[in-house]
């Protein structure tokens, strides 16, 4: 793909109208540096900044791994596929990662790959079983590799390089520098583009408030607190409440829900498909409170978050970086507020622009717009969104400016619906066809 032909097809396919300056530096010097490594805050654009230069070197498919992305977290396999998929038209994108089904990867892979981006403990597993051949991957990417090794993976990712024998372009990327590099890594004379002292801008842009809580828990400041910005705010605002513990999430979420707060649940103990919804509910608008561990401050494939909340004070400066980094992306604005109980320090890392009074007289902040309706079937029944859309029109009634979000998954497909014809959309839909076969549809 030509220099020239990216930004046309970044506006069409991302709705992204310029590179910024990182990306269109990775893409200049991807073209004369060997090997890069990318440092970079969280929500600047790596990701976009790392597949332009690696689209540029793909050569006609032939059905032969020709780049491999490795990332720490199956959430960034989903983002970077779904990006990679986007643009990578005429190219095969195989994504690998636990909690995917295992048979699905197979045989994908047994149709031939021109791309794949996986996790370092499910592409050791493909190489050992020789599901795939990565012995012709000219291209490496290694995605947060501080991450990756922070988390253990640094034995695996030594094995899978040792099969990587003709790679002839790295690129490696971070939040955070990392001062020694491991050995295995072979980098030669790698050009580093550090973007880490790019603060300034962001910080006109994000705005930090501390809030007094009246309890230890902190859970009735946090439920007045969401009222009150659900009150103040726009109706498609969205929050992210981050917790230290995984009890701690499940325990906020709960009393949260039971207080008439659209929350939806995000921690590693959950599986596949169950973060999966959490993370399409999010972002369709259905349940406009995520109620997290840290597992979402890196990596989720998640857009247009107004607020942060700490609901625990992050235990390290660079755990505060990346939950912040999850709002005020890009060119937007954001607004991370820090909630410190009757006898708690705030931490000296956290920069606070003012103290935050909420209403607590503010009424409960209502419904959501959305609803998500539930189709028992996706992409491998060869249901598309075209076809949930036109179902949900033609067979449904439902307006077109009624329908919003739709995600179709492996098995299952989730469409956003405006909560007052959600219900009547699922009545109407019972007994119906779509595609030719009667799938469950319902009310998630």
């Amino acid at each position: 793909m030509k220099e020239k032909e990216f930004l046309p097809l970044v506006k069409e396919k991302l709705n992204i109208e310029s590179l910024n300056p990182m990306q269109e530096k990775m893409l200049r010097s991807f073209s004369d540096a060997r090997d890069i490594i990318l440092l970079s805050p969280t929500g600047s654009g790596k990701t976009l900044a790392f597949i332009l230069p690696v689209l540029k070197m793909l050569k006609p498919s032939t059905g032969r791994v020709q780049a491999v992305v490795i990332a720490p977290s199956r959430e960034l396999v989903i983002q970077i596929t779904r990006i990679m998929n986007a643009l990578a038209a005429g190219f095969k994108v195989t994504p690998l990662y636990g909690g995917h089904k295992v048979e699905d990867e197979v045989n994908s892979l047994a149709a031939g790959t021109d791309i794949v981006v996986a996790t370092p403990g499910r592409l050791l597993d493909h190489s050992t079983r020789r599901n795939v051949e990565l012995l012709p991957t000219r291209i490496l990417v290694l995605d947060e590799f501080d991450k990756s090794l922070e988390l253990g993976f640094e034995k695996d990712m030594k094995k899978i390089l040792e099969r990587l024998k003709n790679v002839s372009r790295t690129i490696l990327t971070s939040a955070t520098r990392a001062d020694i590099l491991p050995d295995f890594l072979k980098l030669e004379d790698p050009l580093t583009l550090n973007f880490l002292g790019e603060g300034y801008e962001l910080k006109t842009r994000l705005h930090t408030h501390r809030v007094d809580t009246d309890g230890k828990d902190k859970l009735n400041s946090l439920r007045v607190l969401l009222n009150d910005l659900r009150n103040k705010g726009e109706k498609n605002d969205r929050s992210i409440v981050f917790v230290n513990h995984r009890e701690s999430a499940d325990r906020v979420a709960e009393y949260l829900r039971q207080h008439g707060v659209p929350a939806v649940l995000y921690h590693g103990q959950l599986d596949q498909r169950e973060r999966e919804q959490a993370v399409a509910l999010f972002n369709n608008g259905s349940r406009p409170v995520l109620v997290a561990t840290d597992l979402a401050a890196r990596g989720l494939d998640i857009e247009g978050v107004k607020s942060i909340i700490h609901y625990h004070q992050a235990l390290t400066p660079e755990t505060y970086t990346h939950r912040n980094g999850r709002t005020a992306r890009v060119d937007r604005e954001g607004d991370v507020y820090v909630l410190v109980g009757p006898e708690e320090e705030l931490k000296p890392f956290s920069e606070i622009d003012d103290t935050y009074y909420p209403d607590y007289d503010a009424p409960e902040g209502g419904k959501p717009e959305y609803e998500s309706i539930y189709f028992s079937a996706g992409k491998r029944e060869k249901l598309s969104k075209g076809d949930i859309l036109g179902f949900l029109t033609k067979e449904c009634g439902v307006p077109g400016d009624a329908i919003g979000k739709i995600d179709v998954y492996d098995h299952y497909a989730l469409a956003a619906v405006k909560s007052k014809e959600a219900m009547e959309a699922v009545a109407d839909a019972k007994g119906k066809k779509i595609k030719g076969e009667k799938r469950i549809i319902s009310l998630l």
